[in-house]
């Protein structure tokens, strides 16, 4: 019978048994992997662990590890996995649900989580925007300020307007990948 850390320590680098390309998987290209994605989303403004998770989530089989899991596979300790998951469900990219038949917490990545994180992000474009035309109004049309944050919400209404347009178009071509 397998211990828990042995358990955790499969499910984390995506060797526990069940399909042979998770038997055939590579631990050490997980891990580079789940550093180098993780670095990247850091370079773009994610906390660094928050980042490391998000990145051994996104990596394992499942799309869900417990914390046991995320701390051994990324060698970070408990506290580190509660903050980044606290952070990652602050922001709607995890959720946490309870595994069956036990009181320990799975850390969940949502289904369709980046069109869903681009549609969460089109709303706090629709408040910046109105605050921005607010802000415009206030500082007067012809000042210089006024002007540049008249720009800005021009610019955010339109982002909006080519984001709700390609992820329409990415649903259709989601469509036809052979994807499960």
């Amino acid at each position: 019978m397998k211990t828990e850390t042995e358990t955790a320590t499969e499910t984390a680098t995506g060797t526990a048994t069940g399909t042979a390309a998770a038997e055939a998987r590579d631990a050490e290209a997980v891990s580079r992997f789940v550093e180098r994605f993780a670095s990247q989303l850091t370079e773009a403004g994610m906390q660094r662990m928050a980042s490391r998770v998000f990145a051994a989530l996104l990596a394992s089989d499942g799309g869900a590890m417990t914390s046991a899991e995320l701390s051994l596979a990324l060698q970070i300790s408990p506290a580190a996995v509660s903050g980044a998951v606290g952070y990652l469900t602050q922001v709607n990219m995890v959720s946490r649900e309870r595994e069956p038949g036990s009181r320990r917490d799975r850390y969940v990545l949502h289904n369709e989580l980046w069109y869903e994180t681009f549609t969460r992000r089109d709303q706090v474009l629709t408040l910046w925007e109105k605050t921005l035309r607010e802000g415009a109004a206030g500082l007067g049309p012809d000042t210089p300020a006024g002007t540049r944050i008249a720009e800005t919400a021009a610019f955010f209404e339109f982002l909006q307007g080519e984001m709700l347009a390609m992820m329409d178009r990415w649903r259709v071509h989601r469509a036809t990948l052979d994807l499960p």
